[in-house]
């Protein structure tokens, strides 16, 4: 799948932990149908035939609407199940090594925290970043906060499409609407809400 920027308007990475009564496929579905353009499977604690196996699953049903399935930090599974891509933290593989092992079309995201962490990701290959938290994140409570300022000057530091995520939601998100990201990434915002289809309608229209 080419990779453009206008794939990650709105952005939904997986929590399973907050689904009621449906499975991660339909949740993922009705993300996409509601307006989600890009879905992160994140995946903790399971072996990498059972994260392929997941990853396939997801997959199919992306395709079907023709938005890409990136798979959080492991390329060798993004590989394996035929994904488009990858996202890597900052601990994670190097953006350059896996550039080497993986073909043209593939999608490689990166965490950004910093303008220094920003502009070597983008020399080492990666196509766009993730920059947050923006909001205190009930995913990552620990996570590192992203002024609306240093989202600015980290979007203004690279050519490549930048992703704002970190406890996103309806109410917040008018806040960093003139920051110059491509898009938001959100997790509770979508997979939390008993309404999946209607909360990505409503974000959407947000943007």
């Amino acid at each position: 799948m080419k990779f453009n920027k206008d794939m990650l308007s709105l952005y939904a990475v997986t929590d399973r932990t907050h689904l009621s009564g449906i499975s991660l496929t339909e949740a993922v579905e009705q993300a996409i149908q509601g307006g989600v353009t890009c879905v992160q499977l994140r995946e903790k604690n399971i072996s990498f035939e059972e994260y392929v196996s997941r990853a396939v699953e997801i997959r199919e049903v992306c395709h079907k609407y023709g938005v890409p399935l990136i798979i959080n930090d492991d390329y060798k599974v993004a590989l394996a199940s035929g994904a488009d891509g990858v996202h890597v933290g900052i601990d994670d593989t190097e953006v350059s090594e896996i550039r080497k092992n993986v073909g043209k079309n593939f999608i490689i995201g990166a965490t950004a925290k910093t303008v220094e962490q920003a502009q070597k990701a983008q020399a080492d290959g990666a196509d766009y970043l993730g920059v947050g938290a923006v909001f205190p994140s009930p995913t990552k409570t620990n996570a590192v906060r992203i002024t609306p300022e240093k989202l600015t000057e980290i979007c203004n530091s690279v050519s490549i499409p930048v992703v704002a995520i970190g406890g996103i939601s309806l109410e917040n998100v008018h806040k960093i609407k003139d920051c110059g990201q491509s898009g938001i990434a959100v997790v509770s915002a979508l997979f939390a809400q008993m309404d999946i289809k209607l909360s990505a309608k409503c974000l959407r229209a947000g943007l």
